[in-house]
């Protein structure tokens, strides 16, 4: 005999489902993006010096400081949805929200970036090997032919390092959202994250390309377009998280 159901029924858990959109979403998250920046610059612009100062600050330390910065990345870009979420429920944002990732699913937060440390490095790693290979083989080879070599074995490796990069920065765009919003589980939110990036990668493609002409654009005034940047970007993922995850 099956059991009665109990009243009110709990709704269903979140799966990462996520839905196709238009090539032309991108600007309408980025439009968003800047609106929210606008609808509180002053609170944006605060975490903002916040987030680079202690960044720069974590990464002073060579090599573990650099590890720990990228290990921090998805608890700061927590903080950064939380105040996207505040903005867009109309509420008041405080610059104290920053730092909302480490008092949520802190522990899930890290480990995406661990997995994010891990791509990021193997791909260096890969790419250090590479060039190495090359320059040693243009070394032996002679001045003339060793050239050639060398700057060969460069093309491969910046070519290999944009192919890995993609699948990790799909995997680890919306997994931070997916994981301070919905409790999801690391692994679980990167795979949610790839296939939702996956779906939409005309969409990503174009989003990615503004994104790196904006990021060259703003490291030219000594870094400070960042502060700009940071927030309208934050903004921009935040609006294309609910506008691709069904039931976000």
């Amino acid at each position: 005999m099956s059991e009665t159901p109990q009243f009110p029924m709990a709704p269903a858990a979140f799966d990462g489902e996520s839905r196709e959109v238009d090539a032309g979403a991108c600007f309408d998250w980025l439009a968003q993006g800047w609106a929210m920046f606008i609808a509180h610059p002053g609170i944006w612009l605060g975490s903002s010096v916040l987030l680079l100062v202690i960044l720069m600050g974590i990464s002073i330390v060579p090599i573990f400081g650099q590890i720990a910065a990228h290990l921090l990345v998805p608890l700061f870009g927590a903080g950064m949805l939380q105040i996207c979420r505040t903005v867009a429920n109309e509420g008041e944002p405080q610059i104290g929200e920053l730092f909302a990732g480490f008092r949520q699913h802190a522990g899930q937060l890290v480990m995406v970036g661990v997995f994010f440390a891990i791509g990021v490095f193997g791909i260096a790693l890969l790419a250090f090997l590479l060039i190495g290979g090359g320059m040693l083989g243009g070394a032996i080879t002679g001045r003339v032919g060793g050239i050639g070599i060398a700057f060969g074995g460069f093309l491969l490796a910046v070519l290999l390092v944009l192919l890995l990069s993609v699948p990790v920065i799909m995997a680890t765009w919306f997994a931070p959202a997916l994981v301070y919003f919905h409790g999801m589980q690391p692994l679980a939110a990167m795979k949610a994250s790839f296939a939702a990036g996956a779906r939409n990668w005309l969409p990503m493609i174009i989003f990615g390309i503004f994104l790196m002409v904006a990021g060259f654009f703003a490291m030219l005034p000594v870094g400070l377009g960042l502060l700009l940047l940071l927030p309208i970007f934050s903004a921009a993922v935040y609006a294309s998280y609910r506008d691709i995850f069904t039931g976000a």
